[in-house]
């Protein structure tokens, strides 16, 4: 065949594979928004992707499973739990893609072989909305905010009621906070819309009325006059952290349940895939998420301490500067943080290491932490240097690694990463608290010291913890297949 015959080959097969590209995102669409039932590619999100982004997507799972992962499977098995009556879910079509493509011969259609992998569904009971309010507008509860609302769908879990701030509420504050939420200059524009309504103290986010409320304490709120019952308020205002302070939100009325999105004192921290299932919500009325370093070191933590074991070992951090540092050299209550952030390295401290035990008890007294905050705005790294119980190899590590990312209950947690030029911008946007670097990974030649390189999202990341917890707290998780 001669060169440009191969050429138009190529555009052909490009062309049908964009099509078919063009039909799987209407099936996600139809399937979230007709049904409830969101689908997502080995934990990536497909929901409001482009067509490139969902191709970039299937050529990650490819390579993580070594195996091609190609729209068009997508396509059909996507189809096949379109015909099917399943209760609002959570499901991995690349994971069921690939163990369709290592059983075809067991089954005679895509359909046969959904019906018998989703057959667990039937028996998962129906969840009740809950009402959730963000009590503080900063830069978590924003982009919780646009999480929440960009996955409503058509309301059946968590639905954003209202946001209390501090302060007169006037068209100026509105459309300032509206331009906050719409705009971001690390995650970009959120993909909605955003309306200043001042007649009603509210934003309209996608068509939907998020009320605004003032507040000096929470106690002094009656959520039950703007129609919210029961609700869980999410506090990102960090000026509540230990169990009585976080206690006022429950004397207002029609709030049942607190999560703070900080470390707390006298209230259980919380690592969503380590120890929430250690916590009844019908037995607890408020949790912490702990914080976005806690989050990312854990589950690896978990995963190394229950394959191998851990002598002891330390974490530094390398983060992302935040709001409590100054722009520029002034007075600040904490050595170095009062240093320009945007302009040095700044050594400072990290409760990290010793929060870990909270949720990891058999890792108690065994880790020390310390922490750099660097000049960039997102995007952190934590290094963890630990002394194993039993010897492992460079290939023995990673396969560990590779199959928590794969299956388990740690699989939102843990993204196993294959870029050999993986950097921290690469990694802003990311669902996953944890971001393995395999191939930055270090083991000693006796196999007993490892390095690894575990890479985060300091807000997005975290914000997607912070849901996961409050969707448990909430009651209103739904059946999944991971």
């Amino acid at each position: 065949m001669s060169l440009n015959g191969t050429y138009e080959k190529e555009l052909a097969f490009q062309a049908d594979r964009r099509k078919a590209t063009v039909e799987f995102i209407k099936i996600v669409s139809d399937l979230w928004y007709d049904k409830s039932i969101e689908l997502v590619l080995f934990r990536n999100e497909l929901i409001d992707r482009n067509v490139s982004e969902i191709l970039n997507l299937h050529e990650y799972a490819g390579e993580f499973v070594q195996k091609p992962i190609s729209i068009f499977d997508s396509v059909e098995i996507a189809q096949a739990i379109k015909t099917l009556d399943v209760p609002p879910a959570k499901l991995d079509i690349g994971k069921l893609t690939f163990e369709y493509h290592l059983e075809d011969q067991k089954y005679s259609n895509a359909t046969a072989f959904v019906v018998d992998r989703l057959k667990g569904a039937s028996n998962f009971e129906s969840i009740t909305p809950k009402d959730v309010v963000l009590y503080g507008f900063g830069r978590i509860g924003r982009l919780l905010a646009r999480e929440l609302m960009t996955k409503t769908g058509k309301g059946s879990q968590m639905r954003l009621r209202a946001i209390v701030t501090r302060g007169e509420i006037n068209q100026n504050v509105l459309e300032k906070r509206a331009a906050l939420l719409r705009n971001d200059s690390v995650h970009g524009d959120f993909s909605g819309t955003v309306v200043a309504d001042l007649k009603n103290s509210a934003l309209i986010i996608n068509g939907t009325t998020v009320n605004i409320i003032s507040a000096n304490a929470p106690e002094d709120i009656d959520y039950t006059e703007y129609g919210i019952q029961n609700a869980l308020v999410i506090d990102n205002t960090g000026a509540f952290r230990d169990q009585e302070a976080l206690s006022r939100h429950l004397k207002s009325k029609g709030v049942s349940k607190v999560l703070l999105t900080a470390p707390g004192k006298g209230v259980p921290n919380i690592v969503h895939g380590v120890n929430h299932l250690d916590y009844d919500p019908d037995k607890v009325d408020i949790f912490s998420a702990a914080s976005c370093t806690t989050n990312a070191i854990t589950p690896v933590l978990k995963a190394i301490e229950d394959s191998f074991g851990v002598k002891h070992g330390h974490l530094e951090t390398i983060h992302a500067y935040t709001n409590d540092q100054n722009l520029v050299d002034n007075f600040h209550g904490k050595y170095r943080r009062g240093r320009a952030a945007a302009l040095n390295m700044v050594i400072t401290e990290t409760g990290a290491g010793s929060a870990v035990a909270k949720a990891l008890p058999s890792l108690e007294g065994k880790l020390t932490s310390n922490a750099i905050r660097v000049p960039v705005p997102n995007g952190s790294l934590a290094i963890l240097n630990l002394e194993l119980d039993n010897p492992t190899s460079l290939d023995g590590l990673n396969t560990i690694m590779k199959k928590y990312a794969l299956e388990g209950n740690l699989v939102e947690q843990i993204k196993y990463e294959l870029n050999d030029e993986l950097v921290s911008s690469d990694i802003v946007g990311s669902s996953a608290p944890a971001i393995y670097d395999s191939k930055a990974t270090i083991v000693r030649t006796d196999g007993k010291n490892v390095i690894l390189y575990i890479w985060y999202d300091n807000e997005y990341g975290y914000s997607h913890q912070v849901i996961r917890l409050a969707k448990y707290i909430s009651k209103v998780r739904r059946y999944t297949y991971y």
